[in-house]
């Protein structure tokens, strides 16, 4: 009487690989990246901070050719990082007057028709 052999088992054999940040993705696909990596702020004046950006060459390059200029690479991202506050400012800004229409004061004006207007 043969006697039957266990099948040997397989061992799967799991190798760990470091899992890529994005910015080294983004780099090695040759793709502009930025990010902001922390926020300070000022814990007795909670309206002043600091944001820490990192960023990668190519993304340097295009805010390059899309007319920065600067000395070094963290002189133009910090340029382009103004812009965008200055941008989130005039937005809201902007919505705040429009949300809020001040009443008409002073000098009024109606038109009248053929050229005319009425001044009161």
């Amino acid at each position: 009487m043969a006697t039957k052999k266990p099948a040997a088992k397989k061992t799967a054999v799991r190798t760990r690989t470091k899992s890529k940040d994005p910015k080294t993705i983004a780099t090695e696909k040759g793709e502009p990246w930025v990010s902001i990596l922390t926020v300070e702020l000022d814990p007795n004046n909670i309206g002043q901070g600091a944001f820490e950006l990192d960023w990668n060459e190519f993304f340097v390059a295009k805010l390059v050719r899309s007319g920065y200029k600067g000395k070094d690479d963290a002189q133009i991202v910090d340029q382009w990082f103004q812009d965008v506050c200055r941008n989130v400012v005039l937005e809201t800004y902007e919505q705040f007057e429009a949300n809020n229409p001040r009443p008409q004061t002073g000098i009024q004006r109606r038109d009248l028709g053929d050229g005319r207007t009425e001044v009161s």
